[in-house]
């Protein structure tokens, strides 16, 4: 099993943003297995999908209004390329697990965003 952490922000306020995106995992076929509130200003999901069903995840993931860090780009832009190589069903079935750190930008000043972010 994959794992992968990533990072994002949103100018969204968050009764905007966390409907659209939970409606995004689950119509992905993703499986929250936990949401958790980090501080007044971020929150945490950790989400199963199948790999196969990454980049629908990716293109929902953006769609909903939330804004990744480069490395969060890169790391679902690798899932998304191992997808196109592993083409066996039981290749395409592989879980992944994603944990996201969600900082809403509405209630946060820039110091303590960029105080999160990895060097």
């Amino acid at each position: 099993m994959q794992s992968l952490n990533i990072q994002g922000f949103s100018y969204e306020e968050r009764h905007g943003l966390l409907p659209t995106l939970t409606s995004a995992f689950a119509d992905c076929g993703g499986w929250i297995l936990d949401r958790k509130t980090l501080s007044p200003s971020s929150m945490e999901f950790r989400v199963e999908i199948q790999l196969r069903a990454v980049m629908d995840l990716y293109s929902s993931i953006i769609a909903s209004g939330l804004e990744l860090t480069r490395s969060g780009h890169l790391g679902l832009t690798h899932l998304c390329t191992c997808r196109k190589i592993l083409s066996t069903p039981t290749d395409l079935s592989q879980i992944v697990t994603i944990r996201i750190e969600i900082s809403f930008l509405e209630d946060a000043t820039l110091q303590s965003v960029f105080a999160k972010l990895p060097a």
